[in-house]
């Protein structure tokens, strides 16, 4: 009888020994699982977890890289100051075919390439010829004029103190021999030989920007030889839009060629 108390005594606290220890590690798991619990997280770390998991989605989105116009215009407004160094010399002797005229908005004339299909970087220097509006003289730019459709809107300005006169708008590239996904050029007093307009005369600052990828066109002649300010020719990257601003849009005509 003694020995069997014993034993049952020694039964009964291995039992409690091991409920004991039980509970415990039941205890020490709870807090294990608390501490990786991220609804259990000090307030300023859910609130960071929030914060960046807005700028992440499983849903496309549309992205639209700029325009190349935009991102020249970024570009030159982050680099400073405009370039303003002097104008080159102009290139060769006068000639009537590289002399361009502005008169109005439908009576002016532009340097285009003389082969189909030439980049307007390309012709810069030996293929630019002068086309004229179709209002213009029969006889001027050596009877040479681009079709009608090629402008689909044009506007003219002159400034208030004679310094310039301009042309601005758009055009149709496909109404003329133009690549329609060339993204365009510069010509100027330099290039092509000979380059001239009439407003100024030969040596004369003047500026044409033509873009046919995006539709457009600028054209403005200055009164007077390296002006800078008015005819910088150091801006042929960076579009109509920053070397000649004007008006490119026509909301009557419902034509645009801002973008």
């Amino acid at each position: 009888m003694i020995r069997l108390s014993y034993i049952l005594a020694l039964l009964v606290m291995v039992y409690f020994v091991n409920s004991a220890a039980i509970n415990d590690s039941s205890r020490l798991g709870t807090n294990l699982h608390a501490n990786s619990d991220p609804q259990r997280e000090q307030p300023d770390q859910v609130i960071q977890r929030q914060s960046e998991n807005r700028f992440w989605t499983n849903r496309p989105f549309l992205h639209r890289e700029p325009s190349p116009v935009t991102q020249r215009a970024l570009s030159a407004s982050s680099n400073g100051p405009v370039d303003a160094r002097p104008t080159p010399d102009p290139t060769g002797d006068p000639s009537s075919l590289t002399t361009v005229h502005i008169n109005s908005a439908t009576d002016f004339s532009l340097i285009l390439p003389k082969i189909p299909g030439e980049l307007i970087g390309a012709a810069e220097k030996d293929d630019g010829l002068a086309y004229s509006s179709p209002n213009s003289d029969p006889s001027s730019c050596d009877g040479r004029h681009f079709m009608d459709g090629f402008i689909t809107a044009a506007a003219y300005s002159r400034s208030d103190d004679g310094a310039y006169v301009q042309v601005t708008g758009c055009l149709n590239p496909t109404k003329f021999h133009l690549d329609p996904s060339d993204e365009g050029g510069q010509f100027d007093v330099r290039y092509p030989n000979g380059a001239q307009c009439t407003f100024g005369g030969y040596g004369a600052s003047f500026i044409e920007l033509v873009e046919p990828r995006l539709n457009r066109f600028c054209i403005r002649c200055c009164a007077s030889p390296n002006d800078q300010t008015n005819c910088n020719s150091h801006q042929d990257r960076m579009g109509c839009m920053t070397a000649i601003p004007g008006i490119y849009e026509f909301p009557e005509l419902g034509v645009s060629c801002t973008q």
